[in-house]
């Protein structure tokens, strides 16, 4: 297993470098982050031409990824034309940790994330927990009761919520929870924001103002996933192992959290393995209709404005999280199924 995951972490290294490659390009001819330099006002001419020097974008691409890479400390260049070299803007490159500084909020990119990052952790996970928790209740549930009533409900519900946009689910949670709630004269539900300024930023107010946000990322997921366990689950409970566990007296309900549901998750690892990295991205739809102030928020303001440094940095964030958590999901695979060996 050891030899494996090594070998699998040098196959990352040429993956991660070719996405860099390719999210680079495509930054570069998405937008133009010297157009207002995320201000209000375009910017003059003749400051454009004396930034274009200094930020080194007046160089080949090539050049301009290989500073973002390795950095530009070992050069300098007479920017300004006055027969001096001179190295303004100097920075360490990724591969030291130094993924440049924000030109929408002039500060270290890295600090931009990590100042979004635990919330949209907090949101997320919450979210996932959910999800997982909710859809194995109710996989299993409408398995073992398949074609009555309540697994009919159920089928038609998943099918509903599955079908639907999220920022429909978003909007309407918000006109009955809150809009229709606030109506009727009944406690309602905050939609906008982690917290009440006028309160402050306490454990009460972050759980009441996540409440519409989460439930609306987790009605699809939760819809979907209750699906691939209902599957798997009757699939399962027809083999001949649980048969045979019930021939010998085991109780119905050690065979089924025990004996069957291992090895129904099989198909649920791989989907959970696939979610988790994008954790990090956040809900794009979600956190800009709540105004949570999140990963996907960030990427949205920052996309738009041309800010490499923090874009570049989240993208590769995630490549990062989607390698390390197949690794786990692989790992996790051999634990629940002994049949399955990595040589």
């Amino acid at each position: 297993m050891t030899r494996y995951i090594i070998r699998r972490l040098l196959q990352a290294i040429p993956l991660l470098f070719i996405v860099s490659v390719v999210i680079f390009v495509l930054m570069d001819s998405a937008a133009d982050p010297l157009a207002t330099m995320g201000g209000r006002n375009v910017t003059r001419a003749e400051d454009r031409a004396r930034l274009t020097r200094q930020l080194g974008l007046d160089q080949p691409l090539h050049m301009q990824y290989l500073f973002w890479l390795i950095g530009n400390d070992w050069t300098t260049t007479d920017l300004d034309g006055d027969g001096v070299a001179e190295t303004p803007g100097t920075r360490k490159g990724v591969l030291r940790g130094d993924f440049g500084t924000s030109l929408v909020e002039r500060r270290p990119a890295t600090a931009v994330i990590l100042d979004r990052l635990p919330n949209t952790l907090l949101l997320m996970l919450a979210a996932e927990v959910m999800i997982i928790c909710f859809a194995l209740i109710i996989g299993v549930y409408s398995a073992l009761h398949q074609y009555s009533l309540m697994d009919n409900m159920i089928t038609a519900l998943s099918f509903i919520f599955y079908s639907m946009p999220i920022f429909f689910i978003a909007l309407g949670s918000i006109y009955v929870f809150a809009v229709n709630f606030e109506k009727w004269g009944l406690p309602y539900l905050p939609t906008n924001g982690m917290f009440d300024p006028q309160v402050g930023k306490t454990l009460q107010q972050v759980a009441w103002h996540m409440v519409l946000p989460v439930l609306s990322i987790a009605l699809i997921s939760m819809a979907a996933y209750s699906r691939y366990i209902r599957s798997t689950m009757l699939e399962v409970m027809n083999q001949d192992y649980i048969r045979t566990a019930r021939s010998k007296g085991l109780k119905r309900r050690y065979i089924i959290w025990v004996h069957a549901l291992k090895n129904a998750a099989l198909p649920i690892v791989t989907l959970v393995g696939l979610d988790l990295p994008l954790l990090l991205a956040g809900a794009l739809v979600t956190e800009r209709i709540f105004a949570w102030p999140g990963m996907g928020r960030l990427f949205l303001d920052h996309v738009e404005r041309g800010d490499v440094s923090v874009v570049m940095g989240i993208l590769m964030l995630i490549t990062l999280a989607v390698v390390v958590f197949q690794i786990i999901t692989d790992i996790v695979y051999a634990w629940l199924d002994p049949r399955i060996r990595y040589a």
